[in-house]
């Protein structure tokens, strides 16, 4: 029968809607055509895309020309600006601000045909080096309170070119899903004097029913109040709240793992678009003792219609135990 749960986080409910359980090939995601023509990010354009930011190349090749494995640049048609000064006015009863931040495209390799879940370990631990490295990089300017890595794939995920490739945007404000989840981390602090994701992850270990994978230093799994169907969630095992405070032998186990929870949606679902997106303390280390880093994985396989937007809920129709399941035992 359908259940109502609770994210422990947020405390938000989402209705667990069994008696519409469905199974991975139930799921139909119009397959998206390959299409020509120019791509800015292959392999020889460099020229075409803003001037490399930095990029994992050999010493002896020159900036924005071939060689490189992963490269980093600002993003040609950016949400905000990073040459503007901040400025708060008002509009009447209104508020706003000047759009200043950074918006940069981290293209993760030159073959325009791969996916994340399809590197091996070198390349998708070269991606993450470049994640890291550019978050340490943002974070010195003093004006940034927060900094967003997120990665769309496929049309239906919002990727605009289909050439993989990951976004960051960093912003003068802290937005309001991430203070949602540090306000319910703090609550739950200062209530148990614990974090409540390593509560989270103490209790997804004793009932070992919602885990997907976990390493010596990273656990994935369904959260037991799951928004959409197959959603999986990544978390350092000891706590952390900062992800620009990964230690450099975390980098690749963090890889592995996050390669190895896309290859596994990509083999139970077909490849189907996705978001995922690193959620992270602010820059000025609000959260240190109740926050936790994590990355939030949701495959675009339901759309949010009138319910969900009036009343704020989410349902799903896979319980979390059994896209773990599905998710856990196929093969890589």
């Amino acid at each position: 029968m359908p259940e109502y749960r609770k994210d422990p986080v947020v405390r938000r409910w989402v209705i667990i809607a069994t008696e519409r359980a469905k199974r991975p090939h139930d799921f139909t995601v119009p397959k998206e055509e390959a299409k020509g023509g120019f791509c800015p990010f292959d392999y020889g354009n460099e020229h075409t895309t803003p001037p490399e930011i930095f990029a994992f190349r050999p010493e002896n090749t020159e900036p924005n020309s071939p060689g490189w494995w992963v490269r980093v640049v600002p993003n040609k048609f950016p949400a905000v600006n990073p040459d503007i000064e901040i400025e708060k006015y008002g509009h009447g009863m209104y508020d706003a601000m000047a759009g200043f931040g950074y918006h940069e495209v981290v293209v993760e390799t030159p073959e325009h045909s791969s996916t994340f879940a399809l590197y091996d370990d070198k390349q998708a631990e070269e991606v993450v080096w470049a994640y890291v490295k550019r978050f340490r990089q943002l974070r010195e300017d003093k004006r940034l309170k927060y900094i967003l890595i997120f990665k769309n794939h496929g049309a239906l995920g919002g990727a605009s070119l289909p050439h993989p490739h990951s976004q960051i945007i960093a912003i003068p404000s802290v937005p309001k899903r991430v203070l949602e989840e540090l306000n319910g981390a703090k609550d739950y602090y200062d209530y148990k004097e614990r974090c409540v994701f390593c509560d989270m992850i103490s209790q997804e270990k004793i009932e070992n029913r919602r885990i997907v994978e976990e390493n010596e230093d990273f656990i994935a799994f369904a959260p037991y109040a799951s928004r959409f169907p197959f959603e999986v969630w990544i978390a350092p095992k000891v706590h952390s709240h900062d992800f620009g405070k990964i230690e450099d032998s975390q980098v690749k186990t963090f890889a592995i793992i996050l390669r190895n929870t896309l290859k596994r949606i990509y083999k139970v679902l077909d490849n189907p678009p996705y978001n995922f997106v690193i959620h992270t303390s602010p820059t000025y280390e609000e959260g240190k003792i109740y926050y936790h880093w994590h990355v939030e994985i949701m495959p675009r396989l339901t759309r949010v219609a009138g319910f969900e937007w009036g009343s704020g809920f989410y349902i799903n129709p896979v319980p979390p135990e059994d896209a773990a399941k599905y998710l856990k035992n196929v093969e890589l």
